[in-house]
C-alpha cells in the first residue's frame, strides 16, 4: 500500500476532481451553458467537495481534517440536490442523472467512510507530533 504525502493522492480528491470536470462537460454540451445561476452553484458546491478535501488535509490534524470531510459531504447533498434541477429542466437525459447521482453517493459514503475512520484513528496528525 502507498503513502499518501499530498491530497492528490487520495481517492476521494480523485473521484470529486472528476465529478467537477464531467459537471462542466455537461454545462459545456448543453443549456446549462447559459443558467448562469444554476451552473455557478453547481460548480461551487461540486468544487467545494474536493477544496475542502484539499483544505482539511493540508490542516495536518485529524480533528480539523474530519471537520473538512463533513463539509465536503455536505457538498455533496448540496451537489446532488442541484443535480435534480439539471435534470429537472432538462440539461440532461435520466442516464446521465444517474450516472452523476450515483458518483455523488458513492463519493458521500466514502467521505463518511473515511472520516469515521480519522476520528476513530489514534494517530492525530503531524501537527500533533
Amino acid at each position: 500500500m502507498s503513502s499518501i504525502t499530498k491530497f492528490e493522492d487520495l481517492e476521494i480528491w480523485k473521484l470529486a476532481r472528476e465529478i467537477c470536470q464531467e459537471l462542466y462537460l455537461i454545462r459545456e454540451k448543453s443549456g446549462l451553458k447559459t443558467d448562469y445561476r444554476l451552473y455557478d452553484q453547481i460548480n461551487g458546491s461540486s468544487g467545494s467537495i474536493m477544496d475542502n478535501i484539499a483544505e482539511g488535509f493540508e490542516r495536518n490534524g485529524n480533528k480539523e481534517f474530519a471537520q473538512f470531510l463533513s463539509i465536503a459531504k455536505a457538498s455533496c447533498g448540496e451537489t446532488r440536490s442541484q443535480l435534480y434541477r439539471v435534470l429537472y429542466r432538462k440539461y440532461i437525459s435520466k442516464e446521465e442523472f444517474d450516472l452523476q447521482y450515483d458518483k455523488l453517493q458513492m463519493l458521500s459514503k466514502q467521505i463518511g467512510g473515511f472520516r469515521t475512520y480519522l476520528q476513530q484513528s489514534d494517530f492525530k496528525g503531524s501537527k500533533f507530533k
